[in-house]
């Protein structure tokens, strides 16, 4: 048994009840405040038991957030000691409800929530904020109305800290138009609000409705944060428009802000999604501190534009010279990096390196990766047999890569393979109009003209339509976008001419 020293005061005979429960109260605090493990917590409460304290509101509170929120939490018995209290308040059940909503399992704590309304206790605004945060981290969009319905009739729904997650809530369920009327509707915003609903706009594709609200910033009295620099950052890579990016990076070194490791790894990751390769290298060998998503992003984009040799003998320094382990992303940029580089034994090495080695088990990008891998060497029969094998039921994305590979490496479809691979596809998505124009392009190349036209009448007689190619081009600091069909540009004339010419220039040159 664990023996806590702690002073004990000496008392008189003629010291009161109410004097000696005080300082057993006391005493008990102070061996709360020395645990170090479940086991000594289970000791002190059987001591406040014995003492006759297990009914004291705030000893109940401090049992109840160790449970909760100390790196020796136990939630159930965190939840059993609020089951047994005839004495808990809002407080109590409020950390169980955060303990929860941080935790693998953040769908019981709506069940916490449920129980502490039948115990007759009144929720307050700092339980709808945790509640809201365990309804994003599941998606439980129905659940997160009910909740919004119960903040607006507790007269909550002006507290700009609940307004907060709720954003963050509706952005996380992709209800974009619901998380802005939030934020529109809010009569008193902080930063976090700002930074909340721009988060919302990037993580749902809105990017250019997040550029707006990043400029609206500018009218109020807040300046961008770090964390608003990372969400713009983010924003960048994803449009990869470098030159906004650069001016972000920019303003970063004019407000003075430190280049951390949250804010390096966002910027490194910037410039390599955005083709910059050169500039993420400078940024990551100057960057003080590191961790695994700043190592796997340079990773990744060295593997992404062509320098697959420099991004393997990165992994390599990573593995040698720092105590940082890789990551599951940081496996997929050395997979890439193997697939561009036309690596297939390295490959099967490092995959088989990730889960027994590394403990990291493979998801279906990996094993996307690896069909890659084997795909653009051309062994169409070893990547078909290692989907057949799987342990999971390979996605379509998995199937479309191999089709892909036999396009280009088999167009005639000597071995069969090709043929299985159609099938495989238009069995899992068999009105996906991409699939059937792939296929029927394909038969065409072969010279399966009968095939190929009844693909084309499926196409036709069924009403689908191929989503048009999309490319962005940036010029001037400026994102231009441009359709397959379709030119909303006021000078496309001019770009064709354009076209045209250095089409007739480049077939003289080859003459």
């Amino acid at each position: 048994m664990v023996r806590f020293l702690v002073p004990i005061s000496v008392h008189t005979k003629n010291r009161n009840t109410n004097t000696n429960f005080v300082s057993k109260k006391h005493q008990c605090l102070t061996l709360l405040n020395l645990c170090s493990s479940l086991r000594h917590l289970l000791q002190v409460h059987a001591q406040i038991q014995v003492s006759g304290l297990q009914e004291d509101a705030y000893l109940v509170r401090e049992l109840v957030h160790f449970c909760s929120l100390s790196p020796w939490k136990n939630l159930g018995y965190a939840q059993s000691l609020l089951d047994r209290s005839v004495s808990s308040t809002p407080v109590s059940w409020n950390i169980v409800i955060r303990g929860y909503a941080a935790s693998d399992t953040p769908r019981k704590a709506m069940w916490v929530f449920l129980r502490m309304r039948r115990e007759g206790l009144s929720p307050n605004k700092l339980t709808y904020p945790f509640l809201l945060k365990a309804c994003a981290s599941c998606l439980a969009l129905e659940e997160g109305k009910q909740i919004h319905v119960d903040v607006i009739k507790h007269g909550l729904d002006d507290d700009v800290y609940v307004n907060n997650n709720l954003v963050h809530f509706y952005g996380s369920c992709k209800k974009i138009l619901d998380a802005r009327k939030v934020f529109d509707g809010m009569f008193v915003r902080s930063l976090v609000s700002w930074n909340a609903i721009m988060t919302a706009f990037v993580e749902n594709s809105w990017l250019v409705d997040a550029i707006g609200y990043f400029v609206k910033i500018r009218d109020t009295e807040f300046e961008p944060d770090e964390t608003t620099m990372v969400i713009m950052l983010s924003l960048c890579a994803e449009m990869g428009n470098l030159s906004l990016g650069r001016w972000i990076h920019s303003r970063m070194v004019e407000g003075g802000m430190t280049l951390n490791c949250q804010l390096g790894t966002a910027l490194v990751d910037m410039y390599a999604k955005s083709g910059a390769v050169d500039y993420a290298r400078r940024v990551f060998d100057i960057m003080d501190e590191k961790n695994v998503w700043t190592w796997s992003a340079m990773i990744l984009g060295l593997a992404q534009h062509g320098f697959a040799n420099e991004g393997l003998e990165l992994f390599s320094r990573m593995m040698r010279n720092s105590p940082i382990r890789p990551n599951y992303v940081t496996f997929l940029g050395v997979l890439c990096a193997c697939s561009h580089a036309g690596l297939v034994d390295d490959g099967f090495r490092y995959f088989h390196e990730m889960e027994h080695k590394h403990g990291i088990k493979p998801v279906m990008i990996h094993y996307g990766a690896m069909v890659d891998i084997l795909g653009r060497a051309g062994r169409l029969k070893e990547a078909y047999n290692f989907i057949v094998n799987l342990p999971i039921k390979p996605d379509p994305v998995v199937w479309r890569t191999l089709l892909s590979a036999c396009s280009i490496h088999d167009i005639k479809d000597t071995d069969g393979v090709a043929d299985k691979v159609r099938k495989r596809l238009l069995e899992q998505e068999p009105r996906r109009s991409g699939n059937l124009v792939m296929a029927a392009n394909m038969y065409a190349d072969a010279g399966m003209w009968e095939k190929a036209a009844k693909l084309r009448r499926v196409i036709r007689d069924g009403g689908l339509k191929k989503t048009g190619g999309e490319s962005y081009l940036e010029f001037g600091g400026s994102i231009h976008r441009f359709f397959s069909g379709f030119s909303s540009q006021d000078d496309h004339e001019l770009i064709y001419h354009l076209l045209d010419a250095l089409n007739l220039h480049m077939k003289i040159v080859n003459s």
